[in-house]
C-alpha cells in the first residue's frame, strides 16, 4: 500500500447516472467472479436493478460474493436475499449484531468501502452505494459523488484485497479449531492461486496505489496520503467532502499549505443530509480562514463526495470521508492516483461545481460573539489534537463475515423455504 504501480487506467463515474449503468453491464459480462462490497444496498429500484444483474450473471454460473454492513443495509427482505442464495450468490453481513430495543447496535467499526471486482480485470472504487439517493430523479436530497472505473495491475491488489477481507470475516466468524483450521488452508489455498495467476495487462499511463484504513495495521494510511499530498503541493490543493471534521494533524497541513501560497479550497457540504455535518464542520471555518484556505459549501444537494487533487498530478477517489467515523473507525479503501489527465479531468469537474452550484464562505459571513468562539476553538483544539487516539479506546474486534439474518416469513410465502436455508447456511 505505499508502492506506486503503473499501468493503470481510470475513468471517473459521477453520480448513479454513470456508475451504475456501467457496473450493471460489466456484472452482465463477467466470466466466472464478481465480488461486491458495500455499505448500503437497499432494496430500491437501484437495488432491484444490482439484485436482478446478479441473478443473471450467478445463472451464467458466475461465482459471485456480496459483502454488505450490518448498519448501513439492515433492512433488506427475506425474498431479497434468498432469492439471491437460491441462484448461488454468496451473502455476507458485516459484523451483524443483535437489535437493542429496536435500535441498532453496531455504530462504531462499520464496513464503509464501494468495491467491485469483476474477473480479477476491472475494479471500481468509490463512495457511491447502491440506492436510489444517488440519481437526481430522486429530487433535493439526491446525491452528489463519484467513483472510477479501473483497468491494469492495480486490480490484482484490490482483487487480493477483497478476498483477503472474505478469509478474515469468515475466519473471525468461525467459533471452533476445526472451522478457524478450515478457513486458514482456504485462505492459504487462494494465496497460492492468486501468484500463479497473471498480472492484468497495462492499461494506460497512471500510476496507483490502493490504500486502505481498519483496526489493526492501517489504521491511519488514508489519512497519512493525504497529509503527504498536501505537504508536498506547490500552488493548489482542492479537496471535496462530505463528512469533514479531520484530526489536528491534517488541519495544521492545510493552514500550512494557504500560509506559503498554496491555493488550498475546501468543497463542503452546504444542504448537508444531516444537520450535525454542517454544524461539525463550520466550527473549523474560522480557524482554516485565518490561515488563508477557501471554503466552498456546494448547495445544489447533499455532496456525498470523498475526492480530491493536489497540484498537476495527483488524486484520489474513495469511500473515505476526513471526519472521525472514516479517519479512526470505519473500514475504508481509496485510490491515490498519479495521472496529469485523470488530475485534470476531476479538477474540471469541481472547479464546475465551485463556479455553478457553490457558495464561498467569507469571514464576514461569519457572525458570531467573541466570548464563543474562544470557547469553541478551545473546545475544538483540545477534542482535534487527541483525535484519532481517542478512537482507540473503542471497541477494536476481529471482522466478522456472517450470513444474513432473515425475519420469520409467513408460511404461506413461497420464498419462506429460501429463507430458512440462508439462515442455515455458513459463510463461503
Amino acid at each position: 500500500m505505499t508502492r506506486w504501480v503503473s499501468g493503470n487506467s481510470f475513468d471517473l463515474l459521477e453520480n448513479g447516472e454513470a456508475f451504475f449503468p456501467r457496473v450493471f453491464e460489466c456484472i452482465a459480462a463477467a466470466r466466472h467472479e464478481v465480488v461486491l462490497e458495500t455499505f448500503i444496498l437497499f432494496e430500491d429500484k437501484v437495488g432491484l436493478a444490482l439484485h436482478a444483474a446478479l441473478l443473471t450473471a450467478a445463472a451464467r454460473g458466475v461465482q459471485i460474493d456480496v459483502t454488505i454492513d450490518g448498519f448501513g443495509s439492515p433492512d433488506l427482505s427475506a425474498g431479497f436475499i434468498s432469492a439471491l442464495t437460491r441462484a448461488g450468490v454468496r451473502m455476507h453481513v458485516f459484523d451483524p449484531a443483535p437489535r437493542l430495543w429496536g435500535w441498532r447496535t453496531n455504530v462504531f467499526r462499520r464496513m464503509h468501502r464501494k468495491i467491485v471486482v469483476i474477473d480479477g480485470e476491472r475494479a471500481f472504487v468509490g463512495g457511491i452505494n447502491y440506492s436510489a439517493d444517488h440519481l437526481a430523479d430522486f429530487g433535493p436530497e439526491a446525491k452528489q459523488d463519484y467513483a472510477v472505473e479501473v483497468l491494469g495491475p492495480i486490480v490484482a491488489e484490490i482483487h487480493a484485497f477483497v478476498h483477503d477481507a472474505l478469509s478474515d470475516g469468515q475466519r473471525g466468524a468461525a467459533t471452533s479449531m476445526a472451522g478457524q483450521l478450515r478457513q486458514r488452508l482456504a485462505d492459504r489455498a487462494h494465496r497460492l492461486a492468486q501468484k500463479w495467476r497473471p498480472l492484468p495487462a497495462p492499461a494506460g499511463p497512471a500510476a496507483a496505489i490502493f490504500v486502505t484504513r481498519d483496526n489493526r495495521q492501517h489504521t491511519t494510511d488514508i489519512e497519512r496520503h493525504y497529509r503527504i499530498a498536501i505537504r508536498a503541493a506547490r500552488h493548489r490543493v482542492v479537496i471535496a467532502n462530505a463528512y469533514f471534521f479531520p484530526g489536528f494533524r491534517l488541519l495544521k497541513e492545510m493552514r500550512k499549505a494557504a500560509r506559503r501560497g498554496v491555493d488550498v479550497r475546501l468543497i463542503l457540504q452546504g444542504e448537508p443530509d444531516m444537520a450535525i455535518v454542517k454544524t461539525a464542520a463550520s466550527m473549523l471555518y474560522h480557524h482554516l480562514l485565518s490561515a488563508g484556505v477557501h471554503i466552498f459549501e456546494y448547495c445544489e444537494r447533499p455532496l456525498h463526495g470523498k475526492v480530491a487533487v493536489s497540484d498537476d498530478e495527483w488524486s484520489t477517489v474513495g469511500s473515505s470521508n476526513l471526519d472521525p467515523l472514516s479517519l479512526s473507525l470505519n473500514l475504508e479503501a481509496n485510490v491515490i492516483i498519479k495521472d496529469r489527465a485523470f488530475n485534470q479531468h476531476l479538477s474540471a469537474r469541481l472547479e464546475h461545481l465551485i463556479q455553478h452550484n457553490c457558495r464561498q464562505i467569507r469571514p464576514d459571513d461569519l457572525v458570531e460573539s467573541t466570548w464563543w468562539r474562544v470557547v469553541r476553538s478551545f473546545f475544538v483544539f483540545h477534542l482535534l489534537s487527541r483525535f484519532p487516539a481517542w478512537a482507540g479506546w473503542l471497541p477494536a474486534h476481529t471482522p466478522r463475515l456472517m450470513p444474513p439474518a432473515l425475519p420469520a416469513d409467513n408460511p404461506n410465502n413461497p420464498d419462506s423455504a429460501g429463507a430458512d436455508r440462508v439462515s442455515q447456511a455458513g459463510p463461503v
